[in-house]
């Protein structure tokens, strides 16, 4: 069974077998999903958001959001994608801040929509964030980025 993916770079690829993982994943710590675009994945994806921010010591509400900003941003990005395609998301950690950028193939040409209320979700429970479509020829890729500074203690 053939199913398309998006890699790293964007090109959208039609594989019959997985590839190996990315090599120039960054830093140590990054770490990257290439999952299913499919609802069923959600739970995954919040449990990694919320040990990746536990792990850089984000304070438990800053935890709590940061699992429902990336649940909603990747439910947008799956609602949008083709049938049997994947999902890739990646989490860095750099100074103090907690990025996470989704992306998924698509027939769509247009950003997702900031006038709705999830895109308002995101905006309320993150310090940023953006959407844009990008187009390698092949197809597109529907692009979520999400970043949350730590809180400062005594702010």
């Amino acid at each position: 069974m053939s199913r398309a993916r998006a890699d790293r770079n964007g090109e959208v690829q039609v594989n019959e077998r997985p590839s190996p993982p990315s090599n120039d994943i960054g830093a140590h710590d990054d770490i990257e999903l290439r999952l299913g675009a499919d609802l069923v994945h959600l739970p995954i994806i919040r449990s990694v958001a919320g040990t990746v921010a536990t792990r850089a010591d984000f304070d438990l509400d800053a935890i709590a959001d940061l699992r429902l900003a990336v649940d909603e941003a990747c439910s947008t990005l799956i609602t949008s994608a083709l049938p049997g395609s994947t999902m890739v998301c990646r989490f860095v950690i750099r100074d103090g801040e907690l990025r996470f950028t989704g992306a998924v193939v698509s027939n769509r040409s247009e950003a997702p929509s900031t006038a709705t209320f999830g895109w308002r979700v995101l905006t309320t429970l993150t310090d940023s964030a953006d959407g844009w479509v990008t187009s390698n020829g092949v197809g597109n890729l529907v692009h979520i980025e999400l970043a949350k500074r730590k809180p400062v203690v005594g702010a």
